[in-house]
């Protein structure tokens, strides 16, 4: 069972019928990243998608911060200790971190079939990161964010229906 994100991260208000599908109701909260999917990227095993996302930050410049995040208790611990952190994370970092997560929730699909049977069952619905707060990777207060952890799951739904998903990174 997947851990549940703390109410004040939830939008009470997401219809899962009709066009759009969001993260936190149950039956899609795999695609949430803190989710407790393992995922192996970057030669390790990380507890969850949130983990390896963070940790991502530091791999350059701050091999004790990845360290740290890696023995985090939780996916909210690491993001905690990544925000508590941020001045040492890699320079680049905000022209990678789409492409980052890209290749994170890529691996977390194809390492876990549970993920995948629920990526096929959203049918061509919009997916949306149903965050009230963050209009970055979801669709924030008003529900007119950018939504990229959305586009990305849509992208790997795409992918995978083209028979272009493949363990080989791009």
């Amino acid at each position: 069972m997947g851990m549940e994100r703390p109410a004040q991260f939830r939008d009470p208000q997401l219809e899962t019928s009709g066009e759009v599908i969001g993260f936190y109701p149950r039956e899609f909260y795999p695609f949430d990243n803190f989710a407790s999917f393992q995922v192996d990227v970057f030669e390790e095993r990380w507890p969850t998608s949130e983990h390896a996302y963070h940790a991502a930050k530091f791999m350059e410049t701050a091999p004790d911060v990845v360290e740290l995040i890696r023995e985090a208790r939780s996916p909210h611990d690491a993001l905690k200790i990544a925000t508590e952190h941020k001045a040492r994370r890699a320079e680049d970092w905000d022209e990678r971190k789409v492409a980052v997560m890209y290749g994170i929730c890529r691996l977390k699909l194809l390492q876990n079939p549970y993920v995948l049977e629920k990526l096929e069952l959203t049918g061509d619905m919009e997916i949306v990161e149903d965050s009230p707060k963050d209009d970055y990777w979801g669709w924030g207060p008003n529900r007119d964010g950018r939504n990229e952890l959305g586009k990305i799951w849509m992208r790997l739904r795409d992918e995978l229906r083209a028979g272009k998903l493949t363990e080989e990174a791009e």
